[in-house]
């Protein structure tokens, strides 16, 4: 798989690193020649020198070929924008950092649905270890082949669990209700705008995004 990040930020390195060793392909848009030549010597990826919201550098970037588009630079608005432009190119997914929540309800309004809100999910990670819940623990728990799939409902999938015709070892654990946790059975109907929670093996990821589109972070990790 490709996957291209708007800004070498430290996360953008970091997530770089586990992407190079896993062998997929990677390429960064940078600004600053400096950070790229810092990062070139330890990352073996393509690199980009230029403004990573401008639609001519994205193009180049090569959208039809690129599975992810990460806006994930230290500025907001330069990460909306570019996800904006990089929607508009033809990117598969497009996801978008933004570190002040202010800015959730104008990405929301945008169509800008998978987002990450850094401070969001590390303060609630916190708070919940203060309670003495981990729930990085799932990291062990999924394993293997194991993946999970979640998809927002929408008014043509409305029906009960069990005739949501899945692949074979494929399961729905739960869903989320107006942000709510709802556990299921198999006669529980899913209703629309339900974020829907699938344990799958690995080889049906292709067949789920295929059936069911892009899918927006679960709005409880907001």
């Amino acid at each position: 798989m490709r996957a291209v990040f708007v800004g070498a930020s430290a996360l953008a390195a970091m997530t770089a690193r586990f992407l190079l060793r896993r062998r997929h392909e990677v390429v960064i848009i940078e600004r600053d020649k400096g950070r790229i030549d810092a990062l070139s010597a330890e990352l073996d990826c393509g690199f980009l020198l230029g403004d990573g919201s401008k639609p001519a550098l994205l193009r180049e970037a090569d959208p039809a070929h690129t599975d992810f588009l990460f806006c994930i630079s230290g500025d907001d608005q330069t990460n909306i924008i570019a996800s904006l432009v990089g929607r508009s190119l033809g990117f598969a997914r497009v996801v978008t950092k933004i570190d002040d929540p202010e800015f959730e309800h104008i990405c929301l309004e945008l169509g800008l649905e998978e987002m990450i809100i850094p401070s969001r999910t590390i303060g609630r990670y916190l708070a919940d270890l203060f309670q003495g819940m981990n729930f990085l623990d799932l990291s062990g728990i999924i394993k293997d082949d194991a993946r999970i799939f979640t998809f927002v409902a929408h008014e043509n999938d409305e029906t009960a669990i069990h005739d949501l015709n899945l692949p074979s070892q494929s399961r729905v654990v739960c869903l989320y209700r107006g942000g709510k946790f709802v556990p299921v059975e198999d006669d529980t109907r899913v209703k629309a705008d339900d974020e829907v929670v699938i344990v799958t093996h690995a080889k049906n990821m292709d067949d789920l995004h295929a059936r069911w589109g892009v899918q927006p972070e679960p709005s409880h990790e907001h």
